[in-house]
Parts: structure tokens; C-alpha cells; sequence
């Protein structure tokens, strides 16, 4: 079985293949043509540390994440989060190849994100407003070099000396990048990309900014707020999963008949006139997506 660093998987998943790859991936799921179990997260007694787990199976391949999840190590020279995904061959079960984890997770996250863009922006990308300066925030960034270069991004992080840094850190890339002003407005995209547990973004929305919320993947996170999530169209990336995970969605109290899938969103155009909010949770299946891009069909 082959293995691949983090700098070969990020080189082996290129976003506009990735994108694609996952608009396909993203109907089959809604098709019923992929298992894709909840993730299953288990404690370290008398730890903090957190094990992962995702398997997810297709007729063509069977892929399982696997990560470490260590909150201690921040700070260290050791990452906070590690990991793999590993690729099998439904049909003999043989070990194919084991991407990394935390690049995959990454690269797929963002080019979810990308996919929300493709099919519910009503305007063209050229003015977003980023919310957060991690790797998630890293990864977006990336994904607008790629697949929308010129973009003007501007960033809101937690202090201003984490915002200059990151703007810093990112400048080569083909893009506007510059720290946010609270005075900036009129954004085509609004992404938040943070493990917040207190609103980040509750602006009023309107029908010309597409609002992405990103980090909010438990039910005690929360990054837009009510205002924004019951003033929109709501689109979510998992139905199975956003229920119990969406914490954007669950502190508002929404009645999950009125939540629309990105799935549904590739036959039937949101409507006009009314503000979107696209809340993205993640599953194994877009894992799955990445895995077919190193091994198509």
C-alpha cells in the first residue's frame, strides 16, 4: 500500500478535479449509492485526547479516517490533530494507498465550500470576508488562489496581530488578502472557519451574500447567528449528520423540513430574493470524493 505525506496529498488533490469530483460524489450520496455512518468519536480516559473515526463504502471503494485529536499538543512541536485516510478496492478489499488525514480534511472542507459557491452564490466571487485565521482558514484561502484568483479576501481573525500575521503568511498567493475592516460590507461570500462557541457573524443578510459557515461542527459550537440562520434559505452539506452536529442551526431551534440539501441545489436553483446560508458539517463521504480523485474510476 502507498502512502502519501501531506505535501504529496495536497499535490495529488488539485481543486478543480476535487470540486468536480465532489459534485458528483455529493449526488451520489443524496442517491443512496454511498454508506456514510455518523463519525464516531471517542474520549481518552482521564485525557483530553480524542479518537476519530469515519469509515465510509461505495461499490467502487471502501475509505476510513482515522485521527488523533489532542488539544495538549497546542503549543508543541506536535500537531494538534493527526491522522489518515485509507483507500481499499471494494471489490477484493486490497489496501490501495493512505492519503493524510488532516490535508485531506482540509482540502475536501474547502472545496465543499467551493461547490456551495459553484451552486448558490448568485454573484460573481470577487469580494469574500473570512472569518478566522486557522488551517481551515489556510485551506479557503488556497481554494480562492485556485479556482477564483484575483479574489479580494478580506480577513477578520481573533486579534489583529493573528490577522496581519496571516495576511503575512499568504501573501504570494494570487489574491487580494488583507485584514478586514469593520467597516467593509457588500461581500459576495461570507465564510467563518473557527471552532467558536460564541457568535462570530449575525448580520443582517441579504439576497447578494452567500453566508458559509464552516467551523461550527458540534452542537455546543455556534459561528452565524439566528438572525442570519432564520432570515435565509437554509442549505446544509450532510442531512444525516447536520441534525445532530450543526451547531449554527441547532441553537436556533430551525425545523429541519425547511432545511434544503446542497444535493438539491444541482437540480433546482435557490430561489431569488432571499438570503442563503450554506452550513457545511463534513462527512466521510466527501473523504471518500478525495479518494477518488487519487484513484478514478
Amino acid at each position: 500500500m502507498k502512502h502519501y505525506s501531506a505535501t504529496q496529498t495536497a499535490e495529488l488533490l488539485p481543486f478543480a478535479a476535487l470540486v468536480d469530483r465532489l459534485a458528483l460524489t455529493v449526488q451520489d450520496y443524496a442517491n443512496g449509492d454511498i454508506i456514510c455512518p455518523e463519525r464516531a468519536v471517542v474520549g481518552a480516559p482521564k485525557g483530553t485526547g480524542l479518537l476519530m473515526a469515519m469509515p465510509c463504502a461505495s461499490a467502487d471503494i471502501l475509505v476510513t479516517k482515522l485521527l488523533t485529536i489532542c488539544p495538549d499538543n497546542a503549543g508543541t512541536t506536535r500537531p494538534t490533530i493527526q491522522g489518515q485516510v485509507t483507500c481499499a478496492d471494494a471489490r477484493t478489499g486490497d489496501l490501495l494507498f493512505s492519503l493524510d488525514g488532516p490535508t485531506v480534511t482540509m482540502r475536501r472542507t474547502a472545496g465543499i465550500s467551493m461547490l456551495g459557491i459553484r451552486l448558490l452564490a448568485r454573484n460573481p466571487t470577487k469580494k469574500v470576508l473570512l472569518i478566522g485565521t486557522g488551517a481551515q482558514a489556510s485551506a479557503h484561502c488556497a481554494a480562492f488562489a485556485s479556482l477564483h484568483p484575483q479574489t479580494t479576501v478580506m480577513v477578520r481573525g481573533r486579534t489583529s496581530d493573528r490577522t496581519k500575521d496571516f495576511c503575512e503568511r499568504h501573501k504570494t498567493l494570487p489574491l487580494d488578502l488583507h485584514p478586514a475592516h469593520p467597516d467593509d460590507k457588500n461581500f459576495d461570500v461570507v465564510i467563518t472557519v473557527t471552532p467558536s462557541r460564541h457568535c462570530l457573524y449575525d448580520e443582517q443578510p441579504t439576497p447578494d451574500c452567500l453566508i458559509i459557515g464552516v467551523g461550527a461542527f458540534r452542537p455546543d459550537m455556534i459561528e452565524v447567528g439566528p438572525r442570519v440562520v432564520h432570515a435565509s434559505r437554509l442549505y446544509v452539506d450532510d442531512p444525516i449528520g447536520a441534525p445532530s452536529e450543526a451547531g449554527d442551526l441547532i441553537q436556533a431551534g430551525v425545523d429541519w423540513s425547511c432545511v434544503h440539501s446542497l444535493a438539491s441545489a444541482m437540480h433546482t436553483p435557490p430561489p431569488t430574493g432571499q438570503a442563503i446560508f450554506f452550513k457545511s458539517v463534513g462527512c466521510a463521504a466527501w473523504d471518500l470524493a478525495a479518494c477518488r480523485v487519487v484513484a478514478p474510476d
